[in-house]
């Protein structure tokens, strides 16, 4: 059985993953405005990628025999002022699931749950991902700089991002 105060601690995380996913739908619907469709497509998937994430905290909560507590998603911003912005929104954003994450598997420790702790070590190998994309797309942005066509080719690149279950477009 999971103890009380882990049980609250992943049902904020779930509300953190949940505002995640929440955060990159606001964010595609920017790059849909701006007519960068492959940032959309990227953006979607991974709002997909958060919103599963929240699910498999949710049915450890309720494997661990506790109860899940949903909780209102705060509103995420509506506008940027340009990919780098985005992007460097989002690398800041991971940064800070990274530091939940982590005090989670602290928090595991501190209650000696070696079951939680083995969970998180799924999110702690998910960060380093995540972050680490963030990342690679900002050098990119950096390395095009202010080439329209730099920048059309990258669009072009994340669009190639595998496609969620949302998606009302083919694969090509």
């Amino acid at each position: 059985m999971i103890s009380k105060k882990m049980q609250d601690a992943i049902n904020d995380q779930i509300n953190a993953e949940l505002y995640s996913g929440y955060l990159y739908l606001a964010m595609a619907a920017y790059f849909e405005e701006q007519n960068l469709m492959g940032m959309a497509n990227w953006m979607h998937v991974q709002a997909f990628e958060e919103q599963t994430h929240a699910m498999k905290f949710y049915h450890y909560v309720v494997e661990r025999g506790g109860r899940v507590k949903l909780q209102a998603i705060a509103e995420p911003p509506f506008e940027w002022k340009s990919p780098m912005d985005v992007f460097k929104g989002a690398l800041d954003h991971e940064r800070y699931v990274t530091r939940r994450i982590n005090d989670l598997v602290d928090l595991a420790i501190e209650e000696r749950d070696h079951a939680s702790q083995i969970f998180l070590q799924w999110y702690v190998t998910e960060q380093v991902e995540e972050e680490a994309h963030a990342e690679e797309i900002i050098h990119k942005l950096e390395f095009v700089s202010d080439s329209k066509h730099g920048l059309y080719m990258l669009d072009k690149e994340l669009g190639a991002r595998g496609q969620t279950p949302f998606s009302t477009e083919s694969e090509d």
